[in-house]
């Protein structure tokens, strides 16, 4: 029995020992495997940048366009002056109206899927914010093209392209990353303060906005933040109603242009190095570096809310 007793622990040393070696190397493995991704995500993330970047101050470096004419002109004209105020202006214009409707629609969404009724909420408004989501942004713009132009000229006035349809599309399309980032954080709201209001006498509104908004205020914005972002960088949808004229519009309802949809209409029949081609490259660079500059904003609210 002594024996066997010895030969079994002696096989089960083994056994530990091989299932030992075993993990040891699935977890070099591992850390390999994660490496290598890490490396190649990082080559490609500066890659890009230095790219454009490098294409983007070509136009400053060596083609002598006057930084202070792109910023700040209003005159746009191949080959002789590059003024891209006009579309810097739509781009902004379009995506601070857009987060300006969706942004109250989504925190109502967002209030009635965890507050209000949860249940009903998850079950209706849930699946149909997921729906939205899934759609092509060529369809929003289909739609917009077909319905929001149409009504826009039949009942506001103007030709229907314009700052104002650009605007309602985007707001549709941002819609379900503003509602789902807030409903995300009103349900991580920690235990505890909503029926600490409620059993001080509040009520379930004063509740709302008095306790549950304010503590969860920096992931609210974060949404917001984040469906900006979406809306600054989007091209197709917006080109389709937006009526992509170079010039700063006077109203809501005149024609006007963005960044990304000028890049789409143009860099097809651009040839590489000019100075139209490089011009564009410009307006790609400030995208990019408007995405940093949300990137940055998201960072901050998320500190704030952890602080």
């Amino acid at each position: 029995m002594g024996q066997m007793g010895k030969d079994a622990a002696l096989n089960q040393d083994v056994k530990n020992r091989k299932r030992r070696e075993k993990h040891y190397w699935e977890d070099w493995i591992g850390r390999i495997y994660t490496s290598i991704c890490v490396v190649v995500l990082l080559v490609v993330i500066v890659s890009n940048v230095f790219f454009v970047s490098s294409k983007g101050l070509a136009t400053f470096l060596e083609n002598d366009v006057s930084l202070r004419e792109f910023f700040t002109g209003t005159r746009w004209s191949p080959d002789e002056s590059f003024g891209a105020l006009p579309f810097i202006t739509g781009s902004f214009a379009v995506t601070l109206l857009a987060a300006l409707i969706a942004g109250p629609l989504s925190l109502c969404a967002a209030l009635f899927m965890t507050e209000i009724l949860p249940g009903r909420g998850k079950r209706i408004l849930q699946p149909a914010v997921e729906l939205l989501s899934g759609i092509p942004s060529v369809v929003y713009g289909f739609i917009g093209l077909t319905v929001i132009v149409p009504f826009i000229r039949d009942y506001i006035g103007g030709q229907g392209f314009g700052i104002l349809a650009g605007c309602l599309v985007l707001s549709v399309m941002i819609l379900p990353t503003i509602t789902s980032i807030m409903a995300d954080a009103l349900a991580s709201l920690r235990g505890g303060l909503r029926e600490s209001s409620l059993a001080l006498g509040a009520t379930r509104w004063q509740t709302i906005y008095r306790v549950v908004i304010p503590t969860v205020l920096p992931a609210l914005l974060t949404g917001i933040v984040l469906g900006m972002a979406r809306a600054f960088g989007e091209a197709l949808a917006v080109q389709m109603v937006i009526g992509n004229a170079p010039h700063i519009p006077s109203s809501l309802t005149e024609s006007a242009a963005t960044l990304t949809s000028t890049i789409t209409l143009s860099m097809g029949n651009t040839a590489m190095g000019s100075v139209h081609n490089n011009a564009l490259w410009s307006m790609a660079l400030v995208l990019l570096a408007m995405t940093f500059v949300f990137v940055i904003l998201v960072r901050l609210l998320e500190r704030r809310n952890r602080i």
